[in-house]
């Protein structure tokens, strides 16, 4: 501790420091409990759930004197599991599309269903190969610089007519990235990042709050190996 931050500790008395250490302590303390206590509702909102659809012969309760909790949460990981394995066969395929038809003709529901789908769909997309890349270009004009996610390179008559070899990059929009913009950009024009495409979406929503940690201040943090005798 420097001189200076001697003094100043000395001036604010104990009453100052209590009070630094209990707002630490909230801030430190509230990140953590938050979200135990979230994930604690929403699990426990998905096996009550479940108990109440699932034959009270299938419930533990039924044959011992105490409830077995988790049984409502294994139940619906099977049945999605079960889903999933119906949905990629040729009468699952079928089954989705007309369902998807009909939420796409309903009145009301279809604005939701429209965007409670593209949502899910953007956060898978960033956890899968479909964003390959976080890009860094210039729009909407030079010298001002957005984020951009690589899809893949660009083929067909849009690569014909075009001189550069050029990518596909969707610009998203802050904070809902499952809107934005899909832009032909000459390879030459982007430069590529080293944070991940999960870090990228996290940048995007923040509206840049969230900013990842450099590879630098990666590599400071890693403590550093032995080498071997």
């Amino acid at each position: 501790m420097s001189p200076l931050e001697s003094q100043l500790e000395g001036k604010i008395g104990i009453g100052g420091r209590l009070r630094g250490y209990f707002l630490a302590g909230i801030l430190v303390t509230a990140p953590i409990a938050i979200t135990i206590y979230l994930t604690y509702i929403f699990f426990n909102f998905i096996d009550t759930t479940v108990r109440k659809i699932l034959p009270l012969d299938l419930l533990p309760e039924h044959y011992q004197p105490y409830a077995l909790p988790g049984v409502g949460i294994i139940s619906a990981i099977v049945f999605f599991i079960l889903v999933g394995w119906f949905a990629r066969n040729f009468f699952g395929r079928l089954l989705l599309r007309i369902s998807d038809y009909v939420m796409h003709r309903m009145p009301i529901v279809s604005k939701l269903y429209a965007a409670v789908k593209q949502i899910i769909e953007t956060i898978m997309a960033s956890q899968s190969q479909a964003f390959r890349d976080v890009v860094l270009l210039e729009y909407p004009r030079k010298g001002c610089w957005c984020i951009g996610f690589l899809t893949g390179t660009t083929h067909g008559e849009v690569q014909d007519i075009t001189s550069a070899e050029t990518a596909n990059v969707f610009v998203p929009t802050t904070p809902n990235p499952t809107s934005g913009f899909l832009l032909f950009v000459p390879k030459s024009d982007l430069k590529y990042l080293d944070m991940t495409v999960e870090e990228g979406v996290k940048l995007v929503v923040s509206a840049g709050i969230i900013t990842p940690e450099t590879v630098k201040q990666k590599a400071v943090k890693k403590p550093a190996t032995k080498k071997p005798d």
